[in-house]
C-alpha cells in the first residue's frame, strides 16, 4: 500500500517489525535499493519515500509480487517528511543516494541538502543511526562534507553502511557503467 503524507500534517505510524529497526530509503525513485534492502533484511521496517506517484505504484507492484511485508512507500516530500511526519527519533538509518545535485550555480538553492534539511533529519535520527549518502557529483559531496563537519550532532561514521555496499539505485549503475565515481559516506548520531 502506498501511504499518501504530500498536504496532510500528521505523524505517520511506522509499523513495528520484529527487529525494531527502520531504514528510510529517502527519494527512493524507482526502487531498485529498497527492494533489495527489504529482501536482506526481513526482519526490517523498509520505508522508501518519493513525490512521483506513478514510480511508487510500479514499485508497489514489485513490492507485491516479490511477497516483501517488510516494506512501506510514503507518498512524500523529504523535507515534509524529516519536519514532522515521522516520529521523533524512530528511524536506525537513512540513505540519501543520488539526490539530484542541481550542479549549475543558479539552481543550488534547490539542493534537497542544505543545514535546514539536515537538521530536520537529526528529529527524526535515532542516537546512534546512520545517515548514508551518495553522489557522483564530487563538488555536491565536498559541500556534504563541509556541511556536516560544522554540525555537532554528527560524527563520521566510516563504513556504517558497508553491510549494502554491493546494492546500487538506478543511478548509480549508471554512473558507474559511464566510468564515473560514485562517492558514499556516513554520519552517525551524536546526540
Amino acid at each position: 500500500m502506498i501511504n499518501i503524507l504530500t498536504n496532510t500534517y500528521h505523524t505517520y505510524q511506522i509499523p513495528e517489525s520484529p527487529s525494531g529497526i527502520v531504514e528510510l530509503d529517502m527519494g527512493c525513485g524507482k526502487g531498485r535499493f529498497t527492494l533489495a534492502l527489504a529482501e536482506r533484511y526481513r526482519d526490517r521496517c523498509i520505508l522508501g519515500n518519493d513525490l512521483m506517484l506513478g514510480r511508487l505504484r510500479r514499485l508497489q507492484k514489485k513490492v507485491v509480487s516479490r511477497k516483501l511485508d517488510n516494506v512501506e512507500l510514503l507518498r512524500a516530500s523529504s523535507l515534509e517528511l524529516a519536519a514532522f511526519q515521522l516520529p521523533i527519533r524512530s528511524i536506525d538509518r537513512i540513505h540519501l543516494l543520488c539526490p539530484d545535485p542541481w550542479p549549475k550555480d543558479k539552481h543550488e538553492i534547490k539542493r534537497l541538502v542544505c543545514s535546514d534539511f539536515l537538521s530536520r533529519l537529526r528529529r527524526i535520527l535515532k542516537v546512534g543511526g546512520i545517515l548514508h549518502m551518495a553522489t557522483d557529483h564530487a563538488p555536491y559531496f565536498e559541500s556534504w562534507l563541509r556541511l556536516i563537519g560544522k554540525m555537532s550532532w554528527f560524527e563520521r561514521a566510516d563504513g556504517a553502511s558497508d553491510d549494502v555496499a554491493d546494492i546500487q539505485t538506478d543511478f548509480e549503475q549508471l554512473w558507474l557503467s559511464e566510468g564515473k565515481v560514485v562517492q558514499h559516506v556516513n554520519f552517525r548520531m551524536k546526540e
